[in-house]
C-alpha cells in the first residue's frame, strides 16, 4: 500500500477536535499496545503483562499496515502512544517511530521504568520524535511505589528517569495509580512531585480488570471527596492535573466554574473543556499487541482485529464505537444527567461492573433531577 502524503509536521495530542463533544470521524488518541512482554510486574496491570512477547503480536508488516490505517483517518490526524507492556521491548521501535513521522503522526512513549530505560533510550527515541512520554509514580517513598510495581527500587529508578526527561527537555505525564488503598498517599505524591517539571499529573482509578481485580475501587463518596481535593489544586498546581476512568471529575470542576458565575459557555471555551467528551471509545481507540481493537485499553470488549479489519471503519460505524459517542442513550443516571456530553462517565467500569458498556457508572454518586421530575427538588449526591 502506498504512503499517504505526510502533513508538513506531526499532530500532537489535541489536534483532533469535537463535534458537540463527540469524536464522530476520527479519535483524538490510539492507543497502540506494542507488545505484551514486560520487566515489572504490577499488581494492578490492564494487559497482565509477562516477560516475554505473546504469540500472535503484530509482525513489523502488520505493524506498518496499521499505521497507514491510522492516517486514513486524514486530517488532522490522531495522535499515537505507543504502551505495553514496555514498548522498549519491540525489537522495531526506531523504525515504527521513523515510519510514523513519515506519515505526520504524533507518537507518545509509555516506557516501563527498567534497566531499559537509561538516560541515552530517551535520548534516542526524543532524535526519533517521540514527543512526549509517561511515567508511572504509584508511591511517595520506595516501600510503597515499589510495593505496586512489583520490583524494588523502581521508585529510585522513575525519579532519575523523571530528571532525564527535565534534563533532555521532554515533555511528561506521571500517572498515579488511585485504589482505597494508595488514595491517602496522594497529597504527599503531589508534594513530591509539585517541584518537578512536568505536563500533567494524571490520576487513574482504579477499573478491576487484568491484575487489577486483587485490588479494592474506592468507594464512590470518598472518590467524590477526593476529587474535590483535586480540583483545589487546580488553581495553583505548576501541571495540568487530570483524571483517567473517573470522568465526573469534569463535572466537579464545572460545578465549581458555574459557582464561580461562568456560563455553560464560557466553560467550553476555558482550558478545562479540553478534555471534555473524552472516555472510552469516544475520542479514544485501542489496539492490543495482537490486533484486537476494543473502545479502550481498560473496555476489553474486543470489535475486530486489525489483521483482518479496517481501523477506520471500526471506529467510526461499529454499533457499539457509536452508541458509545451517544450518551443520551446510555442508561440509568448517566443517560440523563445534564453533564453527560462533557463527562458520560467511565464506559469501562459500568462494562466491568454489570456487563454493559451503556449502564451508568458505579463510581459517581451524583442523582441529576430526572426529565419528568419537573418541579422536584435538585441534583443530589447519594447519601446526602
Amino acid at each position: 500500500m502506498a504512503k499517504p502524503p505526510a502533513p508538513s509536521h506531526a499532530h500532537g495530542i489535541g489536534a483532533v477536535r469535537p463535534v458537540n463533544w463527540a469524536f464522530p470521524r476520527a479519535p483524538m488518541i490510539v492507543y497502540w499496545e506494542l507488545t505484551n512482554a514486560c520487566g515489572l510486574a504490577c499488581r494492578h496491570c490492564r494487559a497482565t503483562a509477562m516477560p516475554d512477547p505473546a504469540p500472535g503480536e503484530l509482525s513489523t508488516d502488520q505493524a506498518i499496515a496499521l499505521l497507514d490505517e491510522v492516517a486514513r483517518f486524514g486530517d488532522p490526524l490522531p495522535h499515537m502512544v505507543f504502551t505495553g507492556g514496555d514498548p522498549l521491548r519491540r525489537h522495531d521501535l526506531k523504525l515504527l517511530m521513523a515510519e510514523a513521522a513519515a506519515r505526520g503522526i504524533g507518537v507518545s512513549l509509555a516506557p516501563a521504568v527498567t534497566p531499559l530505560l537509561t538516560r541515552e533510550k530517551l535520548a534516542e527515541v526524543k532524535a526519533d520524535g517521540v514527543q512526549a512520554i509517561s511515567l508511572s509514580l504509584d508511591g511517595s517513598c520506595p516501600d510503597k511505589h515499589d510495593g505496586v510495581r512489583g520490583v524494588a527500587g523502581t521508585f529510585d529508578a522513575t525519579m532519575e528517569a523523571l530528571g532525564w526527561a527535565e534534563e533532555l527537555d521532554i515533555p511528561v505525564q506521571i500517572n498515579t495509580l488511585v485504589t482505597s488503598v494508595t488514595a491517602t498517599d496522594l497529597p504527599a505524591i503531589y508534594e513530591l512531585l509539585s517541584t518537578r517539571k512536568l505536563l500533567r499529573w494524571s490520576l487513574f482509578f482504579l477499573i478491576s480488570i487484568g491484575r487489577g481485580t486483587q485490588l479494592v475501587e474506592m468507594t464512590p463518596g470518598d472518590a467524590e471527596k477526593l476529587m474535590v481535593w483535586l480540583n483545589s489544586l487546580t488553581r495553583t498546581a505548576p501541571f495540568l492535573v487530570r483524571t483517567t476512568e473517573a470522568t465526573h471529575y469534569r463535572r466537579i470542576a464545572a460545578r465549581s466554574l458555574q459557582q464561580r458565575g461562568m456560563t455553560n459557555e464560557q466553560i467550553e471555551d476555558s482550558p478545562m473543556a479540553r478534555g471534555f467528551g473524552i472516555r472510552d471509545g469516544n475520542g479514544i481507540v485501542f489496539v492490543s499487541n495482537t490486533g484486537d481493537v476494543t473502545p479502550s485499553g481498560f473496555l476489553p470488549l474486543p470489535l475486530g482485529n486489525v489483521k483482518d479489519d479496517s481501523l477506520v471503519e471500526l471506529y467510526r460505524h461499529h454499533p457499539t464505537m457509536v452508541a458509545l459517542r451517544e450518551p443520551e442513550g446510555f442508561k440509568g443516571r448517566c443517560g440523563w444527567c445534564e453533564y453527560n456530553r462533557w463527562c458520560g462517565g467511565s464506559r469501562a467500569r459500568a462494562y466491568a461492573w454489570t456487563g454493559d458498556v451503556l449502564e451508568s457508572d458505579p463510581l459517581c454518586p451524583y442523582v441529576p433531577k430526572h426529565p419528568a421530575e419537573a418541579g422536584s427538588p435538585s441534583a443530589h449526591l447519594v447519601g446526602s
